[in-house]
């Protein structure tokens, strides 16, 4: 049995209903701000911005005790982020409980996410395989230190076997949990696989998983790891267009994203990283209209994901790309000239990215 297969036949095996999260409804603006907080983390934040560690620990333990695994791991991530530039509240708090398994999961997310933007990762990723086994002892039910693990054997090049062990203790305690189903999908490219084999993995997923889940984006990902690599020509003479099978694949993908962002408030929280990068994929295939009905449904919710991959002013080229979108759907003026298309992005597997979400 392929490594590809042995993923997919654990992932199936492991099937079981999980609850879906549901995200807080918020109204449609034109005030965006990047990577804007939801209501629930946004105190945590400030907090720590203020030194104090006490509403991060408490969110933290609420999603531990309440199960609410998704929002863990997108909490966990926004707090190790910002650990990354300002870190003596998550000191503090560590030297205040040095067994706390909240603590010691947004150190392991912090140290692996340092390890990998790093120009060395494989080195300073092993001394972080100890915390990531704290966090993961500390709360047995916990797929998020597993979800981090497998970043860890991603980028110390992990041998398959060990990967799909690590995979089959994430989805055992989880098994529609999308961070690690991105983890997978993200180990899939950096180890060679094809665009097709992805695709491939992310398709069976989707078709798996729950209604509404995040796991139906998931050949979006994998639709948006061949534009990075192969960003439309936009009628450039001599370039190989893509394969027709590919092609479709594509706008497969971005069709099921846009049935599951139906699913969701405008303006909802939970889908605006999905949202985004639908609008970005959607842009990349002169698809307008739909382009334009996903930068409505994203309200004030802008994310760094994809948008920092193409500039350096990821607001910015949100914005552009959404005027550009509005003018050639026949909805606003007309951009200006030379700046009506998308440039094409870094490599997913191997570039930094500056988002919080699953690509960091």
């Amino acid at each position: 049995m392929s490594f590809l297969r042995a993923l997919m036949s654990t992932a199936r095996r492991s099937r079981r209903v999980s609850p879906r999260p549901v995200g807080r409804p918020s109204a449609t603006d034109e005030d965006l701000l990047l990577d804007a907080p939801d209501e629930r983390i946004a105190p945590a934040l400030v907090a720590a911005a203020q030194g104090r560690y006490a509403p991060a620990a408490a969110l933290l333990a609420a999603t531990r005790e309440g199960a609410e695994w998704e929002n863990r791991d997108r909490y966990t991530l926004r707090l190790a982020a910002f650990a990354h530039h300002r870190q003596d509240w998550l000191t503090d708090w560590l030297l205040a409980a040095p067994q706390d398994p909240d603590a010691l999961l947004v150190k392991a997310e912090l140290e692996v996410r340092r390890a990998l933007e790093s120009p060395a990762p494989a080195d300073r990723l092993r001394p972080a395989g100890p915390l990531i086994d704290a966090a993961a002892a500390g709360a047995p039910c916990d797929p998020v230190p597993w979800r981090i693990a497998l970043d860890h054997a991603r980028g110390t090049q992990a041998a398959h076997d060990t990967f799909e062990a690590l995979w089959g203790q994430a989805i055992r305690r989880s098994s529609h949990h999308y961070g690690c189903h991105v983890a997978a999908l993200k180990y899939l490219a950096a180890q060679g696989s094809t665009y097709r084999e992805c695709f491939d993995f992310a398709e069976q997923a989707a078709d798996d998983a729950l209604p509404g889940s995040l796991i139906q984006a998931l050949p979006l990902r994998a639709a948006f790891a061949l534009l990075a690599d192969r960003p439309p020509a936009w009628g450039a003479t001599g370039e190989q267009p893509l394969a027709v099978d590919l092609s479709a694949r594509i706008d497969k993908a971005a069709d099921l994203a846009i049935t599951l962002s139906a699913e969701y408030t405008p303006g909802d929280p939970w889908a605006a990283e999905v949202r985004n990068l639908l609008a970005y994929v959607l842009v990349c295939r002169e698809r307008w209209a739909d382009a334009v009905e996903q930068f409505r449904m994203i309200g004030p919710y802008a994310t760094s994901f994809p948008w920092a991959w193409l500039t350096e002013d990821p607001l910015g080229r949100f914005l552009e790309l959404r005027d550009t979108a509005r003018s050639l759907a026949g909805e606003g003026p007309a951009p200006e000239a030379g700046r009506t298309k998308p440039e094409g992005a870094r490599k997913w597997t191997h570039g930094r990215s500056r988002s919080d979400g699953h690509y960091a």
